[in-house]
């Protein structure tokens, strides 16, 4: 089972640089006379694609992680990406404050209690009905959204961010289930794979929605919480996921310290962002 971790350290480190390469292919899109969400503008930008396909790699291993460990230990590393995120951001030239390293370290901890106490195994199958019912989630998700979006109330953000961390759940629910069949064709008779794809594209479509409204501390902890919380209960009590005998508390203790170690470097990484200026290549205007 310690391919299962290394498929997991993989998809953290994956998710992470991905993000970054997205956010510089975003950035030089506008710089270049284009807006954030201009597609045509970024079609050009082939560090956004090169992003796209190292989160599509990450979510690879960890669909490769999720057979092999418990939701409670991926989707806690998958969260602290945005560690990974923010230490390529200080190697760059955002430099983190030390706050911001303590929670690195202390998110570290947490994923450290997580990965001893773990037990390895292969999760219980869900049952027919339960598999369609996650393929057809995103219809009250969106219903939620399509409410939300008509209304400028701090808890439409709120609403927003906690529907995006329902979809996330889903996509790791549904990959620790995915029987994997004999012919890749035959996935497409799969209802776990279909669950996926619609989860991911809901998840993602709502989380952006929230950015655009709230700021992204509050949105990335929402989203977070709701996701990790939810996955690892549904992990726990449904799927067979467990943790080795007398290492309940540890694996108590690291994933609170995993997820408010995520929560507070995403916190600290933004308010870096937000102080740092803006480089536009020279020959651009501002």
């Amino acid at each position: 089972m310690a391919l299962g971790y290394v498929f997991a350290v993989l998809a953290t480190l994956a998710s992470g640089s991905g993000s970054i390469l997205e956010s510089l292919g975003v950035k030089r899109a506008g710089a270049y006379g284009g807006r954030s969400l201009d597609l045509i503008a970024l079609r050009h930008q082939w560090l956004y694609f090169l992003g796209l396909g190292v989160n599509l790699l990450g979510f690879a291993c960890a669909s490769a992680a999720l057979h092999r460990l418990p939701l409670f230990l991926v989707q806690s590393m998958l969260a602290f990406s945005v560690g990974v995120t923010a230490m390529i951001s200080a190697f760059m030239g955002h430099h983190l404050r030390a706050r911001g390293w303590g929670a690195l370290f202390v998110g570290a901890i947490g994923l450290l209690l997580l990965g001893v106490s773990a037990e390895p195994g292969p999760a219980q199958a869900l049952s027919s009905h339960w598999r369609w019912i996650l393929v057809a989630t995103p219809i009250p998700v969106l219903a939620l959204a399509a409410y939300a979006r008509r209304h400028r109330h701090v808890w439409a953000t709120a609403a927003l961010a906690f529907g995006s961390g329902i979809s996330y759940s889903v996509v790791g629910i549904s990959a620790r289930t995915l029987h994997l069949p004999d012919a890749v064709w035959k996935l497409v008779l799969e209802p776990a794979a279909w669950a996926i794809a619609l989860n991911g594209v809901t998840a993602a479509v709502l989380f952006a929605m929230a950015l655009q409204r709230g700021g992204p501390t509050g949105v990335t902890a929402i989203m977070f919480t709701s996701n990790t919380v939810l996955s690892s209960f549904v992990g726990l009590v449904y799927l067979d996921d467990k943790v080795r005998d007398g290492y309940f508390t540890a694996a108590t203790i690291g994933f609170l310290l995993a997820i408010a170690g995520a929560i507070a470097v995403a916190h600290y990484s933004a308010e870096t962002r937000q102080k740092s200026p803006e480089k536009v290549p020279a020959g651009t205007s501002a």
